[in-house]
């Protein structure tokens, strides 16, 4: 505990303190003192553990540079080290339950995300104004979902070739986002990111290809973020 000491008491104006050499404050021998938070990653979430409230406490933080900085999963242990290890297996343990409990697309044999995953994800990856233009127009069509030419005015684009081309890589980063720290799903992050989005009736050669339908996971998602 820091102490303070007054010298008003000092008799008849003597400076108890006069002829002493003030001394420098000792330099701190060995190594530098250590933060008292830590940094550290695991997967996609950045980690920050130290003590708190006398306890070891670990926690797991959104790492991208969005606005979005919620919790998202916490552990204590008896050592720093103990809590951070507890950390990642309630990570991984919730990476498991959520892969796991993916709807299969009956259309496109897609393991879809639930709605827990998208929330996170959008609020995490970067996408343009038509990017979140279109999957906003899709999410208010519901289950009937827009033709390519509508989606196309959604987002502001003249040809449904740059249309799609956007909206796929919508996809592909909400897909690169969800693989990110699984190596396995890494290499297929890019290649279904229209099929993770939803699906559309009909061939994108045919001369009337069906609309464009989001799956019902994505349209609450997007309405509770966008």
């Amino acid at each position: 505990m820091t102490q303070s000491y007054s010298t008003s008491g000092s008799t008849r104006g003597q400076n108890l303190f006069k002829g002493m050499e003030k001394k420098k404050p000792a330099k701190a021998a060995g190594k530098p003192k250590r933060p008292e938070v830590q940094l550290g990653e695991h997967g996609r979430y950045q980690i920050k553990s130290g003590l708190l409230g006398g306890a070891f406490v670990a926690r797991a933080f959104p790492s991208g540079q969005t606005a979005a900085r919620g919790l998202i999963a916490e552990a204590s242990g008896a050592t720093e080290e103990a809590a951070i290890a507890a950390l990642h297996d309630v990570i991984d343990a919730r990476e498991k339950d959520r892969i796991a409990a993916r709807r299969i697309d009956d259309r496109t044999g897609t393991a879809v995300p639930g709605l827990d995953e998208f929330i996170e994800a959008i609020g995490q990856v970067s996408l343009t104004a038509p990017q979140r233009g279109m999957l906003m127009e899709l999410s208010l069509a519901g289950a009937e979902g827009l033709p390519e030419g509508r989606m196309a005015n959604a987002g502001g684009y003249k040809s449904r070739t740059s249309a799609r081309r956007s909206f796929s890589g919508a996809g592909q980063a909400i897909a690169a986002y969800l693989a990110s720290g699984r190596s396995e799903d890494d290499a297929a992050a890019g290649e279904n990111g229209l099929s993770l989005l939803g699906s559309q009736d009909g061939s994108p050669d045919d001369e009337a290809p069906g609309n464009w339908v989001l799956h019902p996971e994505l349209r609450d998602a997007i309405r509770a973020v966008l």
